[in-house]
């Protein structure tokens, strides 16, 4: 059990706990009603912190034993950030009411089921699992709520059960892992190419088969190839739903923006996925080149030589709003997303078999009536 570990952000007023707000991308206590800039909330921490080192009865260790004893501390969390890698479950105290919080492995943020205080599982996001960029959420909650009673009002046949209250109240933020991977290529592709042209002189038709050798080189570069971080299938095909995101607005990391949101941590490592990230870089200068391959009646045996000039990756957190839904006598997971920085919404949703009998039955009636009132005007 881990109780150290376990973060909640408070009010530097009145020690409540405090909540990002996407909206002002600022944070806000709804107990004294407070907003503060993460700056703001960096600062009182920090001004904490000193002061239990302060209070500390070690504070008058020398500077050099002290920052030795610092390292063992954070080798320490460490080698137990990287031990819990693989474990099923965790078991943590609440910072605010003690009690016991039970996650899965790749939890890294959530609430308190009994005093629902925001936490964050910090050792769970440090360490070579510190992610280095977040995308912070740019849509609240209420906005989110209704655009997506908006967006499953207009399907016909979605049961009522997937947006009645209790779904709504089940809307999450989720924050998801990622890589977003930049790389730089050299190289080119060759081909052969050829043009037919026919033209009639007088009752004489002519054709003219003219051959080219056909080459294209040079460098190209890409940025921010999102790649899913996380083996729970359904995160792979939600972030390839709503994407794509503006990467440009993505900022360096500070568990500050976690507050009130679910948070995944990765379980992918990049080196796993390299030679298939590789691979489509090469497909995508590839598809680059061959589009500049014009004006020609075909193109054929095309070869390709690109190399990877440097490849860097960041782990990142992208932003999620989600419902899922697990249909009644039914395991199979239906799900609505949406794009927590742009609002694009994308899901797989249930259909009400009852809805979909009752109007093609109510169809297959009406094509009926129409066919024998027909048949009786034509007798």
């Amino acid at each position: 059990m881990s109780e150290s570990q376990v973060l909640t952000h408070k009010c530097p007023n009145c020690g409540g706990p405090l909540l990002f707000e996407p909206k002002n991308q600022k944070f806000h206590c709804e107990y004294c009603g407070s907003t503060f800039t993460e700056q703001e909330v960096s600062d009182f921490e920090a001004k904490e912190e000193a002061a239990k080192v302060t209070d500390s009865p070690i504070s008058s260790v020398s500077n050099a034993e002290t920052t030795d004893e610092k390292e063992k501390i954070t080798d320490s969390d460490q080698k137990r950030a990287e031990e819990n890698t693989d474990e099923e479950i965790g078991l943590f105290l609440c910072p605010s009411c003690g009690a016991e919080i039970v996650t899965d492995a790749t939890t890294a943020s959530t609430w308190c089921y009994y005093c629902h205080n925001p936490v964050v599982l910090t050792e769970r996001l440090s360490g070579k699992f510190l992610p280095e960029k977040i995308l912070p959420f740019q849509i609240e909650r209420k906005a989110a709520e209704e655009q997506f009673l908006d967006w499953v009002g207009k399907k016909k046949f979605v049961p009522k059960a997937f947006f009645d209250k209790k779904q709504i109240q089940n809307l999450s933020g989720v924050y998801f892992p990622y890589w977003a991977v930049d790389a730089e290529l050299s190289g080119g592709i060759s081909a052969q190419a050829t043009n037919l042209r026919v033209w009639m002189v007088g009752d004489t038709e002519y054709t003219e088969h003219s051959q080219y050798e056909i080459q294209r080189g040079g460098e190209t570069k890409f940025k921010d190839l999102i790649k899913n971080a996380l083996k729970k299938n359904l995160s792979d095909k939600m972030v390839g739903a709503v994407q794509p995101f503006d990467m440009t607005a993505a900022i360096p990391f500070k568990n500050q923006y976690l507050s009130g949101f679910l948070t995944e941590k990765r379980d992918i490592e990049f080196p796993d996925m390299k030679e298939n990230v590789e691979r489509e870089f090469r497909q995508y200068a590839d598809g680059l080149m061959e589009s500049t391959i014009v004006g020609y009646t075909s193109v054929s045996n095309l070869q390709s030589n690109q190399q990877i000039k440097n490849i860097d990756e960041d782990y990142v957190l992208l932003p999620i709003w989600l419902v899922t839904y697990k249909e009644v006598g039914n395991d199979r997971l239906f799900y609505y997303a949406m794009n927590g920085q742009t609002g694009k919404v994308a899901g797989l949703l249930p259909i009400d078999k009852k809805k979909l009998w009752t109007v093609a039955i109510g169809i297959f009636i009406l094509v009926l009536l129409l066919g024998i009132i027909v048949g009786y005007l034509l007798s």
